[in-house]
């Protein structure tokens, strides 16, 4: 069998892939790719429009990224660092906007203000304080507080409807805030590389072994699950992207840096509106806080969403429990996971989560009208015939060691490489697909960390990134320039 080489193999045909893929190719056209995707389209698994909030994630609205503790003090910190990280993915997108290299932004990102909505008086005191503390700093100067009915009114008119003037309600409003469509960001960052004569993309491939060769490439296994042929790929970088599917080849690689993770899957569901007249009347990303015992990923929002080019309004995610890693996974990939190495850190977790699990169950077996009872919080007129229910993707969560518990359940998104840079993997969830291109920024600076202090590298990158290897949490000038003209060519002022 003859052995194809290539440069860099991505595996995995979602946003992460692709735009690791675009950085590349912008920091060095010469460099050979290709993309393997198990399933015969790209962007069909939770990149996917359908398959995640499409929520830009910038903190503006999240409140699960500003933590209070039984002391009542607010960090900001993680919402600082998101949306930090959101500028890099704005900037790189503006930056191929005007090469042409994406197409007008309405395509892929539209303006969508992101607020956060409360109701009783100490929800509405916590509120008022983190919009204090949160306008402080530069990063989030333009957002506004009101607990004014008229005002509110005017931000979200379907939301106020039936409320009387003695509820204790309020919100917070950054008029700037995105909705992305992921999947059609991600089909035209592809679009893009097929352009290129070293880019190759191959759909209904699965990676079926791979293996390091004792200089340091590696020899990888995939198939063509359409006409059931073998071939052999050797690579100098090896990237996993493929979401819920990377746990299973980071265990196959081997790499001592794999050993002890493991993955807990959560389903998702969405009540999409049926009713066009009711999609008119709300124009925001609406986020409320999370109910006691409930996952990150599980709080409330109501969302307006612009998929492949059409408006559509919906409610949730609502949480569940499933033993597949992906959406056209298998019921076995829980089971199969399990490995003498991360067996510990397993039962560890599971044992100190029993009530998450027991919560996520209880999700699932919702009936729709529980589920559209919890939506008239949000939207008091809301009428079970308007709504139904569709399935999301599935998140993986991270279940790594842990000294203390054995192993802890961990929501977010982190990457694992080997010690020598030859392959490196993304596993986690939430904010994942909005930090995309500062978390491929982390993958080049440990991978390709010679090249990237390259002169020629580091100059491309800066091109594209204004504010790369600088602080916009520190530097309000920066942060300034960049953001206003991110806004205005991305058309999101």
């Amino acid at each position: 069998m003859t052995v194809e080489k290539v440069d860099v193999l991505l595996v995995g045909g979602g946003v992460m892939s692709a735009t690791l893929a675009t950085l590349l190719n912008e920091l060095d056209p010469s460099m050979h790719m290709m993309m393997v995707e198990r399933l015969p389209s790209i962007a069909t698994e939770s990149t996917d429009a359908w398959n995640n909030a499409g929520t830009g994630h910038a903190g503006y609205c999240e409140l699960n990224y500003t933590p209070i503790d039984d002391a009542g003090n607010i960090s900001i910190n993680r919402a600082l660092a998101i949306n930090a990280s959101f500028e890099v993915s704005l900037q790189l997108w503006a930056s191929l906007v005007e090469k042409n290299a994406l197409p007008e932004p309405a395509k892929f990102i539209n303006k969508t203000p992101h607020l956060s909505f409360v109701w009783g008086e100490e929800n509405v005191a916590f509120l008022r304080k983190r919009h204090r503390q949160l306008q402080e700093h530069p990063l989030f100067k333009d957002m506004e507080f009101s607990d004014n009915v008229a005002q509110l009114t005017e931000w979200m008119p379907l939301m106020m409807q039936q409320r009387t003037d003695d509820e204790k309600v309020a919100a917070t409003r950054v008029s700037y805030g995105s909705d992305v469509d992921f999947g059609s960001l991600t089909r035209e960052l592809v679009k893009h590389l097929q352009q290129a004569p070293n880019f190759q993309l191959n759909v209904s491939t699965e990676v079926t072994g791979l293996k390091q060769l004792d200089n340091g490439r590696w020899l990888v296994n995939i198939k063509d699950l359409s006409t059931k042929k073998h071939k052999k790929i050797e690579a100098g970088f090896v990237f996993l992207g493929a979401g819920g599917g990377a746990l299973k080849l980071l265990q196959k690689s081997g790499i001592p840096e794999s050993q002890g993770y493991g993955g807990f899957p959560v389903s998702g569901q969405w009540l999409v509106c049926n009713n066009p007249e009711i999609i008119k009347q709300h124009n925001s990303k609406v986020y409320g806080k999370a109910a006691i015992g409930a996952p990150p990923m599980s709080v409330p929002h109501l969302d307006t969403r612009i998929i492949n080019g059409k408006p559509a309004l919906l409610f949730g995610p609502y949480a569940g429990f499933t033993t597949k890693f992906l959406k056209k996974g298998s019921y076995l990939d829980l089971f199969k996971s399990v490995k003498p190495n991360n067996l510990k850190s397993l039962l560890g977790a599971g044992r100190h989560n029993m009530d998450l699990t027991r919560y996520l169950i209880g999700e699932a077996l919702q009936k729709h009208s529980s589920r559209v009872t919890t939506l008239r919080e949000f939207y008091p007129l809301a009428a079970d015939a308007d709504w139904h229910l569709e399935s999301a993707g599935k998140r993986v969560q991270i279940i790594k060691q842990c000294d203390e518990k054995g192993g802890k359940l961990e929501f977010g998104t982190e990457i694992v490489a080997a010690k020598d840079g030859s392959i490196a993997g993304l596993l986690g969830a939430s904010p994942g697909a909005s930090v995309s291109v500062q978390a491929m920024i982390n993958v080049i600076e440990r991978c390709f960390s010679e090249k990237i202090k390259t002169e020629q590298w580091h100059s491309r990158i800066k091109a594209l990134i204004p504010s790369y290897g600088e602080s916009l949490i520190d530097d309000s000038q920066l942060l300034a320039q960049v953001r206003n003209r991110t806004l205005q060519v991305l058309d999101l002022r």
